[in-house]
């Protein structure tokens, strides 16, 4: 079977909660269901195989995959994306680069995706931790009003990371 919904006779159930259009709701035996499905000219689909008795429905097959199709499409698009920016710079960064990448990561903010910043240390300049600590920090506070921390500054090899994430509107 190529779908995940059992029908007609592979419905393993003796006694079934039948529901649908043009029927009587109530618990029937299988072989009566599936009698009145015929009756009907319809398909007896099994769509809660863990109820105690399962629920058969009866229905048109191809109407009801298409509407199932047409609900994941649905739950499926009201997903949101979380989108991940990344920020680098040094330990030793100038005032109006800071200030740069900080209008960007205020861009980003502003359009509801997260923001990955962190200090890169090339050769030497691993000595200078405590520096990329703090403008990671000064970074965070100046962008307070638009994100907030989502995890400190962590040193992993030569990068020290954070995350800001957007504040809810």
């Amino acid at each position: 079977m190529k779908y995940k919904y059992k029908t007609g006779k592979y419905i393993s159930a003796k006694t079934v909660r039948l529901v649908g259009e043009d029927v009587e709701n109530g618990i029937y035996s299988l072989d009566e269901a599936l009698r009145i499905a015929e009756d009907l000219n319809m398909t007896l689909v099994e769509i809660s195989p863990n109820a105690n008795p399962p629920v058969c429905k009866v229905t048109d097959f191809q109407k009801f995959i298409f509407e199932q199709k047409k609900k994941q499409k649905e739950l499926k698009s009201k997903q949101s994306q979380v989108v991940v920016k990344e920020i680098r710079f040094g330990p030793n960064i100038d005032e109006h680069d800071f200030n740069f990448k900080l209008n960007h990561a205020q861009k980003f903010l502003e359009n509801g995706a997260k923001v990955k910043v962190f200090v890169f240390f090339k050769g030497r300049t691993i000595v200078y931790k405590d520096q990329g600590k703090i403008k990671l920090l000064e970074f965070a506070q100046a962008l307070e009003e638009y994100g907030k921390v989502e995890s400190m500054p962590k040193l992993e090899g030569k990068k020290m990371t954070m995350f800001i994430a957007p504040l809810k509107k």
